[in-house]
């Protein structure tokens, strides 16, 4: 299903997207260790939510339109979570990966009241099954949905059209990947607390979206013919035990209801799409760059734009294999897999993103920058790359600093 943005009325409907952001990030003390600290926040909480440890921050931003008002909400949210952590001394941690961890205790998993009590339930489950350290990465959400207008204008079933996209985004899910990995440096004690080895210390450029990083412990091959049989293709994982809920799929890309996430609502209609392979971007205070959140939405318009392709479960798993192999730092090493060919990731990404710039100089210029952005990261800019040139020594201490320079919400991207 393609959208055809050579209508102007198609075109111009595309400014009402809606585009929203959930923001994870560890609470630590000034010494750049995890905080033991109650969570600040009351679980009743606008935008500000606890995730699966006690000193795990989750921002959760409105819907916008605007990806400068969305930015300024975050720094917003921020400021607001920064009044009451200072207080005791602490900051935001400003990397995916952690900082230093003493043991498996030091890490406090979610507490929750009495009428929120599931949730900490489910949170002992993924530790139990995943292990806690893997709990402690974090990330960026990124939650998009078309507009009304363009769904009408551009003569689409909404849900057939939100399917069509998904299947496409798996697909181009490394290209995601490899120009948002930001998390190349690891602390010894990761190393320590879990089966990498002293080896695997410069091999990534993304842990969390590498074969290492939170993932099932299977690759799950979903079925986007409807929404009916996708529902159904993950209620089968749940069914066999293989899942707790809809909610354990660690998939790169998640069809979501309005409201309460679950299978149920989605059977009644699919809202919008979840990105979830985004690193924090430790340059940016509010942990990504508008020029990101900008072409995220084009590469979404640009995969719109183009017919479906047939998604057999070869194809899905060569989609999740590209995807754990865009997370390794070596670019030029290592390949993906192309229509059957192996073809080195940042070759791959170059093709890809001169496809796309054109596409936002022909219907989109206003994104053009955002394209333009994102080849110069295969020119040195690429995140993992400045990270590990700048981190790699004494990543905690410099952490801190950085840290610090973002509490006073000093973005620090050249």
């Amino acid at each position: 299903m393609a959208i055809d943005y050579s209508n102007p009325i198609v075109r111009n409907a595309v400014r009402y997207d809606e585009i929203g952001i959930e923001k994870e990030c560890l609470r630590i003390t000034g010494s750049g260790t995890l905080a033991h600290t109650p969570h600040p926040f009351r679980e009743s909480e606008k935008n500000i939510d606890r995730d699966f440890c006690e000193n795990q921050i989750e921002f959760i931003s409105d819907v916008f339109t605007d990806s400068s008002e969305l930015i300024s909400q975050l720094e917003e949210l921020h400021d607001k979570a920064y009044s009451v952590i200072e207080q005791n001394g602490e900051l935001l941690w400003s990397f995916s990966n952690p900082p230093f961890v003493s043991d498996e205790d030091d890490i406090l998993i979610a507490s929750f009241s009495e009428g929120n009590k599931s949730r900490e339930i489910y949170r002992r489950y993924l530790a139990n099954k995943y292990g806690k350290m893997k709990m402690l990465f974090s990330g960026i959400h990124y939650n998009f949905s078309f507009s009304e207008e363009l769904i009408t204008a551009s003569q689409n079933d909404k849900n057939a059209l939100y399917l069509s996209l998904a299947v496409k985004l798996v697909k181009y899910g490394w290209l995601l990947v490899y120009l948002m990995s930001a998390s190349p440096v690891l602390d010894d004690s990761y190393i320590r607390l879990t089966a990498l080895n002293k080896t695997d210390k410069y091999r990534y450029a993304s842990l969390r979206c590498s074969e290492a990083g939170y993932w099932n412990d299977f690759i799950p091959i979903l079925n986007y013919n409807s929404i009916a049989e996708y529902v159904e293709s993950i209620q089968s994982y749940i069914d066999r035990g293989l899942l707790r809920s809809s909610s354990e799929l660690y998939y790169p890309v998640r069809l979501k209801p309005s409201g309460k996430n679950s299978l149920e609502g989605l059977t009644n209609g699919i809202n919008h799409v979840e990105l979830r392979t985004l690193d924090l971007n430790p340059f940016s205070r509010v942990g990504i760059s508008k020029d990101d959140i900008d072409f995220i939405h084009l590469l979404i318009l640009y995969l719109s734009s183009l017919d479906d392709d047939e998604f057999s479960v070869n194809e899905q798993v060569i989609s999740i294999k590209n995807i754990r192999i865009a997370a390794l730092y070596d670019d030029c090493s290592n390949k993906i897999v192309q229509k059957g060919r192996r073809v080195p990731t940042r070759n791959a990404a170059e093709h890809v993103l001169k496809r796309i710039k054109s596409f936002a100089d022909k219907y989109f210029p206003e994104f053009s920058d955002s394209a333009a952005f994102q080849l110069k990261k295969l020119n040195g800019k690429r995140y993992a790359r400045m990270v590990r040139n700048q981190f790699s020594d004494d990543f905690i201490i410099k952490g801190l600093e950085l840290a610090k320079k973002n509490a006073r919400g000093a973005n620090v991207y050249v």
